[in-house]
């Protein structure tokens, strides 16, 4: 059962936004997906709250350290979304069951320090050769000095980076109704879809 945590020390960056797309992705492609909300704010939580009946289903999960190991029967993903100052006690909790890692940030500089930091504390920790990282630009302007200084930088980490998403709307009036891409009609969301075909296939959608 692959568990994948979204995580960034950094708030702000959209780890519940990239935490609820996985999810929906997932469900969408018939997997049992399980989101856990490790963020004491229970944004995930909110947000499924929210989610249409009729949708695929994702099934809910507030997460405690020592609940961690025990995912209910039938589950066949897990997407865990965390808290801003993600440290300590929590992130070995994390640490314990992560299979794969995602690691959003913006084209900021504050969002590229704690990045960096974040990247040094995971290659340093006796998981680290054990669980798969990955790197997603999020909010991203194109043609934007900020969009070329994160791009730099990020080819100078020895993580990879699976996407760059947009900054559009359609991902905060989406979240505003429980829903994500893959619930409503292609065409609306089609250039979103298209950035997210390598980080699809990464999560095992």
């Amino acid at each position: 059962m692959p568990v994948i945590v979204v995580a960034n020390p950094k708030g702000g960056v959209g780890k519940s936004t990239l935490s609820t797309n996985i999810a929906g992705c997932l469900a969408a492609a018939g997997h049992a997906v399980m989101l856990g909300d490790v963020d004491r704010q229970h944004s995930t939580r909110d947000w499924l709250a929210m989610r249409p009946a009729h949708l695929p289903t994702i099934r809910g999960w507030d997460v405690k350290p020592d609940e961690l190991l025990r995912p209910p029967r039938g589950i066949t993903h897990v997407v865990l979304d965390t808290p801003a100052g993600l440290h300590g006690k929590r992130l070995e909790a994390v640490m314990r069951i992560a299979d794969r890692l995602l690691i959003p940030l913006q084209p900021s500089l504050f969002d590229i320090r704690a990045t960096h930091a974040f990247v040094q504390t995971l290659r340093a920790h006796r998981r680290g050769n054990e669980i798969k990282l990955g790197l997603v630009g999020m909010r991203v302007r194109e043609n934007t000095r900020a969009n070329d200084q994160l791009h730099a930088y990020l080819a100078t980490l020895p993580v990879p980076v699976l996407a760059w998403l947009r900054d559009t709307q359609n991902y905060v009036q989406l979240a505003a109704h429980g829903l994500t891409l893959w619930d409503v009609a292609p065409s609306r969301v089609e250039r979103d879809l298209e950035q997210w075909v390598p980080l699809k296939a990464w999560v095992g959608a």
